[in-house]
């Protein structure tokens, strides 16, 4: 810093880091502020600091409300002397400060507004942005960008939530509270709330489009609607969501995209309760309330509320299936179509039932399964009681009351009321079995029997009894099991008394009439009249033994021959003989202890008068006469 003299009446101090000088020493100090960055005087309401004194009075100001120039003129009221001398030129239309460039009129009340303007002449952008290097010619216009990089939104609106980084805009959200609109339109009705509207809505009258794509014939009134549209040449979408992997081309649709996130619905029905994202949803909506549909399909007389429902309807016409899937040859006039469809490929199941572990590919199919949670059922035939919870299987219902069998199979006489139970039946012709496990790559001709199935492997039991504890994973399983609690045996046999819950247990029963025995073991000439005693006598050939015993090294062939073993680790012995104290852990060995109280000897020797209480006495004493 260095001192001079001039004309000995006043000594003037210049700054070292730039050629201003000043007349104070208190002035250069502050001065130096604005090289070193320094701002010691720091707001105690926000994070805001100063370099001076009086700036950080002015700011309070801001935080108080506190506006203490008055202009004698009208009410109005400043916060600085400066807005108040600057006001008063609009009174009296003072224009002191005049442009001096050459076929420039420009005008103004305030110096500062001419030294602003004077820029634009000289191009000169002093104030610089230290985070993204754009300049201004302001230091205000400066602040306001600085507010980009912090997020700062100091001006709140008094009626909503939303806060903004200017007061022009705060200004311009609240006309849509008032729902003022200054800006005429000098050729239609119209007005706008703000003038950039206003100059675009003229356009619509004058036709003018002056922006042209420079890769397509397309032509825009605005630069921005430009600019968004070459975006769809080079597919930049340059606004990302931060919760999400999506980016898009618009900031409009990502702020729209970004409700999905937070749940806000903004656009209110005025008729209902309902509550939308998009201003567009609110509109179609309520449509439903007017019952407008506007859009018309000209090859039929069927009628829209929406474009699109019009756009996708003309397709049902030209047959036209624009999404194709990059996986298979299949078309889909749909884009939605064509989403489901990919969740074949990629075996995404997005809806998950909350009351279980399942999930579905389709939110239709959640809903009809949350029925077997709920027991509702909303499908009433009306010509029965019977109750359905899908639509389908009422209308299967329906068809099997009215007895038509429409659907024939050409390689055989059966006839069938449904197309689906038609193909169902084919594929006992074809061996089709579409429908593979992908645990144990067990096959199904039916799905229903690959979900049932796959309930082996989750040990899902859905389907509970409101009586007892038990579950079940089949809905017929849970019926069969009811009747244990009600005593019901529908299922009578018309050759002795005996009668069953199930029509299984009936056709099993029959056979110990009849003598058959379907179930032959390919290995020996054994026969069976059940698969499940073939299942178990195999294991004889393979020697298999599934079922061990968790407190020895003992393995069995059979789950009741493991639980009778595990009465010798317990102790167990639940048959009781009715005659004498004894008690025993197998039924075979009560029976047996029976005959010794009524002398019973059932097994008796065909070679000789000799008889057995038991079988395997029997067959020992045999060997004897055969040598």
């Amino acid at each position: 810093m260095s001192k001079y003299n001039s004309c000995n009446t006043q000594v003037c101090t210049k700054c070292d880091q730039c050629t201003k000088c000043f007349s104070r020493k208190s002035h250069l100090k502050i001065h130096m502020r604005t090289h070193y960055g320094e701002k010691p005087y720091k707001c105690d309401q926000c994070t805001k600091c100063f370099s001076q004194n009086g700036t950080l009075k002015i700011h309070m100001r801001t935080h108080s409300g506190e506006k203490p120039y008055r202009c004698d003129q009208c009410p109005k009221r400043f916060s600085r002397g400066r807005a108040l001398r600057f006001h008063m030129s609009t009174h009296f239309g003072e224009m002191p400060y005049r442009c001096d460039q050459l076929h420039c009129n420009a005008s103004y009340s305030d110096p500062s507004n001419l030294s602003v303007h004077m820029l634009k002449h000289t191009g000169e952008k002093p104030y610089s942005c230290d985070h993204c290097k754009k300049r201004f010619a302001r230091h205000g216009d400066l602040n306001v960008h600085m507010r980009t990089h912090s997020g700062e939104k100091p001006y709140k609106c008094d009626q909503c939530t939303k806060r903004f980084s200017r007061t022009s805009s705060l200004k311009t959200h609240m006309r849509t509270h008032s729902g003022e609109k200054p800006y005429r339109c000098d050729q239609c009705p119209k007005r706008f709330s703000q003038t950039s509207h206003l100059k675009r809505h003229m356009m619509t009258h004058s036709g003018e489009m002056p922006y042209k794509c420079d890769q397509c014939t397309k032509r825009f009134s605005r630069t921005s609607s430009l600019k968004t549209h070459m975006r769809t040449h080079s597919g930049e979408k340059p606004y990302r969501c931060d919760q999400c992997p999506k980016c898009f081309s618009l900031k409009d649709h990502l702020k729209t995209h970004m409700r999905t996130h937070s749940g806000e619905k903004p656009y209110k029905c005025d008729q209902c309760t309902k509550r939308f994202s998009h201003g567009c949803n609110l509109k179609n909506h309520l449509r439903t309330h007017s019952g407008e549909m506007p859009y018309k399909c000209h090859q039929c007389t069927k009628r829209f509320s929406r474009t699109s429902s019009l756009k996708t309807h003309m397709r049902t016409h030209s047959g036209e299936k624009p999404y194709r899937c990059d996986q298979c040859t299949k078309c889909f006039s749909l884009n939605g179509s064509l989403k489901i469809h990919l969740r074949t490929h990629s075996g995404e199941k997005p809806y998950t039932c909350d009351q279980c572990t399942k999930c579905f590919s389709l939110k239709g199919r959640l809903k009809i399964h949350l029925r077997t949670h709920s027991g509702v059922k909303p499908y009433k035939c009306d010509q029965c009681t019977m109750r359905f919870s899908v639509k389908g299987s009422l209308n299967r219902h329906m068809m099997n009351r009215s007895g038509e069998k429409p659907y024939k199979c050409d390689q055989c006489a059966k006839h069938y009321s449904h197309s689906y139970t038609l193909t169902m039946h084919m594929r006992t012709h074809t061996g089709e079995k579409p429908y593979s496990c992908d645990h144990c790559k067990k096959r199904f001709a039916r799905h229903g029997n690959l979900n049932v199935h796959m309930r082996t492997h989750s040990g899902e039991k859905p389907y509970k009894c409101d009586q007892c504890t038990k579950r079940f994973s089949q809905t017929s399983h849970l019926k069969s099991h009811m009747m244990t609690h009600s005593g019901e045996m529908p299922y009578k046999c018309d050759q002795c008394t005996k009668r069953f819950s199930r029509t299984s247990h009936l056709k099993i029963h029959l056979r110990t009439h009849s003598g058959e025995k379907p179930y032959r073991c390919d290995q020996c000439t054994k026969c069976f009249s059940r698969k499940s005693h073939l299942k178990i006598h195999m294991r004889t050939h393979y020697g298999e033994k599934p079922y061990k015993c968790d407190q020895c090294t003992k393995c069995f062939s059979q789950n009741g021959t493991l639980k009778i073993h595990m009465r010798t680790h317990s102790g167990e012995k639940p048959y009781r003989c009715d005659q004498c104290p004894k008690r025993f852990s197998r039924g075979r060995a009560l029976r047996f202890h029976m005959s010794t109280h009524f002398g019973e000897m059932p097994y008796r020797c065909d070679q000789c008068t000799k008889s057995f209480q038991r079988k395997c006495d029997l067959e020992i004493h045999l060997r004897t006469h055969s040598g």
